[in-house]
């Protein structure tokens, strides 16, 4: 837990971003709308942590959600394309030491 009340329980978001977050956003001259507010940032740690390719159900489990399908498809267009690791696997099941960013695409090209 990030943020707690002065008696340490639990802050409830809604009132976290009306009395806090929002009037910060305001002094600071930020915009102030739903993408800015604290949802956005549960948003945020949740494509951080896809990014470091943390699992989906792992992700579930920080998040609270009821179930990992849900999880995922909530937040599947944050998740970093596989087609690098990918090609990383193969590459390193066949012993090639060459970075991973080359593609299909280079097959086609001629020498």
């Amino acid at each position: 837990m990030i943020f707690r009340s002065p008696t340490g329980l639990a802050l409830d978001r809604n009132r976290f971003d009306d009395r806090q977050w929002r009037p910060a956003l305001r002094a600071a001259g930020a915009a102030t709308g739903r993408d800015y507010g604290m949802h956005a940032l549960r948003h945020f740690y949740a494509s951080v942590l896809l990014d470091a390719e943390e699992s989906i159900k792992a992700l579930n489990d920080y998040l609270g959600h009821h179930d990992p399908g849900f999880t995922l498809r909530t937040y599947t267009h944050l998740m970093p394309s596989s087609a690098t690791r990918t090609r990383a696997a193969v590459d390193a099941v066949f012993g090639d030491e060459r970075a991973a960013d080359d593609g299909p695409e280079t097959a086609q090209e001629t020498s």
